[in-house]
Order: structure tokens, then sequence, then C-alpha cells
């Protein structure tokens, strides 16, 4: 079987790493790198660093952040935020990054991720989606989850897949920051409809909703989480022990 990943993940706002409820209310907690440091010693299976409101913003790659960030990392970097063409992909992984997450640029150009799967390997590009119900349907949201795209979330996950995305992250708005438990009824639908691994993100509140998470959907893959370990909340030697004990399988 293979081994559940656990992911930190590092959402970044004018160089700085924030967290908020539902993606509002921004909070100030620490630099990429030092984050990325402890992380990377605690035993992570790979980091995510994100520049949360880049494509809202139009701003450019935050190329600085990124190279700083990789620099104290030994673990698998992914990064997401404002990459829109082969060209940020290359600056991306220019400075350190092993995989890139599109979210906003594959919804503008949904061929950007058959070119990237082409250019870097599907099993490196990650497609990112931001869900949220809408009058009882999953929904696609862009640009930090400002814009209801319309899109049904299922519909373009399927479509995402078909065009190359080797993996998925699906962040859950209705649950992200609420530390109330993964959104499992939205993760067994992608579950369901797709066959490559899958990141599972917003929502993890303690111990046991990771247990829970891997318990009821074994086919995820990896859980990415952020307030509960940027407070301290749950150390990640102390979550794969539980985990390993709840006999899932992890790298301890």
């Amino acid at each position: 079987m293979k081994e559940k990943r656990i992911i930190p993940c590092l959402d970044t706002k004018d160089g700085r790493v924030v967290k908020g409820v539902n993606f509002l209310g921004l909070r100030d907690i620490s630099s990429p790198a030092g984050l990325a440091r402890h992380y990377n010693d605690s035993g992570a299976d790979e980091l995510a660093l994100y520049d949360i409101t880049a494509s809202g913003e139009g701003r450019r790659i935050f190329s600085e952040v990124i190279r700083q960030t990789a620099e104290c990392v030994s673990i698998p970097l992914v990064v997401g935020g404002g990459i829109g063409s082969i060209e940020d992909i290359d600056i991306v992984c220019s400075c350190g990054a092993d995989k890139i997450s599109i979210n906003s640029g594959a919804l503008k150009t949904p061929g950007l991720i058959g070119e990237a799967a082409k250019k870097l390997g599907s099993s490196r590009v990650i497609l990112a989606i931001d869900i949220k119900r809408v009058a009882g349907a999953f929904r696609v949201f862009a640009k930090g989850g400002m814009e209801d795209t319309g899109l049904d979330a299922i519909e373009w996950i399927k479509r995402g897949v078909d065009l190359g995305a080797g993996e998925l992250c699906v962040n859950s708005i209705d649950t992200d920051g609420v530390k109330e438990g993964y959104d499992l009824l939205l993760l067994e639908a992608v579950c369901k409809a797709v066959k490559v691994p899958i990141i599972a993100s917003g929502g993890a509140g303690c111990i046991n909703d990771f247990i829970t998470l891997f318990n009821t959907l074994p086919e995820i893959d990896a859980a990415l989480a952020a307030s509960i370990f940027h407070f301290g909340e749950v150390a990640i030697p102390d979550l794969k022990l539980a985990l390993s004990e709840n006999g899932i399988n992890v790298r301890l």
C-alpha cells in the first residue's frame, strides 16, 4: 500500500504566510522560509507554497520567495499562484519547484494543462481546484476563491485529468480554516470521478480528522493542512505516529 503523504501548506500574500477562514480574514503568520525549514525537519512529505492573491491581483511570479523556500527544504516543493503560461512554469521550476500547481491559469487557458504535462511530465502537474457549494452543487471558484466561474466542479476535474493533469489538489472553500474535518462528500465525489492521485485540502482541525479522512476514503493519497500546523496545534511527528497506530501507512 502506498504511503499517505502529509503536506503543510504555506499560503502567502506579499511574501508572508497568511491564513484565514473560508478564504477571508487573512492573518499574518510567518516567513515562508522559516516555516519551510521547520516542516522539512519535522517529517513533512511535501511542502506546498501558494501565492494566493497573485491571480486575483494580476501579479507576476513570486520568484524570490520560491528561491528562498526551495533552499530550505529537501522534500518536494509544490508551487502555485499566478501561473498562466509556459514561461511562468519555466520561471517557477528554475527557482526550485519540483511540481507546479495550476488553478486560475488552467481555467483561463485549459490547454496549459496539456502543455505543462508535455514539458514536465504529468506527475509534476497538479490541477488545483477551489470548490464551494452553490445551491447544492459543487462549483469551481477562481482568483483565490473570489470568483464563481459557474463551472461544475466534477466536470471540470474530469476535463483537467483528460487534458493531462497527473494529480489533483481538491480544496473545499466551505471547510477551509473551519477545523471541523475534511469535506468527505466532495472528496468522495471526486474519487468516484477520476483515478489520479488526490490531495485533500481544507478543514483539518485535529489528528482524528486525518484518521477519518484516510479510513473513510482510502483512495485519497495525501492530506494538506495549514493552520493546525502553523499554530502548533498538531505536530507532524505526532500526527504520523497516530496514523501509523491506526493502520494507515505513512513515512515515519
